[in-house]
């Protein structure tokens, strides 16, 4: 795999900023022809530096006007039933983040839902309803502060 040098770093840094811009865009930006960027641009993909492009979707606008974020501890350890919960959670449209932490709690999730009947809903019937549950902590978002998805490349 070839490392990046500033010039890959400065396409993604773009593609970050607007997965859009064509080649030609990027080109005219970094000063050097579309044939580098495109060649850059799929090395990267091929070398999964890029995993994939999607949209950044209000969701406010659609509804979902409550985030939280549960701490997770599971009853038992075993390498079976962590890999079990993992993969059940894979089945929780709710849940668009879930990382495997260090500390008092297991798993951190971040639930996004419409309103608070939404993610009672989704405590009682669905993540209590999972197997080895051992106790759930929430903690709801006030004001989004800062939300950023790009990496700081530069």
């Amino acid at each position: 795999m070839k490392p990046l040098d500033a010039t890959d770093k400065r396409i993604l840094a773009l593609l970050q900023e607007n997965a859009h811009f064509t080649n030609k865009e990027i080109a005219a930006r970094l000063g050097i022809t579309t044939t580098p960027v495109y060649e850059r641009i799929k090395r990267m993909e091929e070398q999964e530096y890029i995993q994939r492009y999607t949209a950044l979707v209000d969701g406010k606008k659609l509804g979902f006007t409550l985030v939280a974020y549960c701490n997770v501890q599971l009853k038992e350890h075993a390498q079976d039933y962590l890999r079990q919960f993992e993969s059940e959670v894979h089945s929780l449209a709710e849940v668009i983040e879930c990382y495997h932490i260090a500390g008092m709690f297991d798993y951190l999730l971040k639930v996004i839902v419409k309103d608070m009947a939404a993610y009672q809903n989704f405590i009682v019937n669905k993540l209590a309803a999972l197997d080895n549950i051992g106790n759930v902590q929430s903690s709801f978002v006030m004001t989004q502060v800062k939300m950023a998805v790009g990496l700081p490349l530069e």
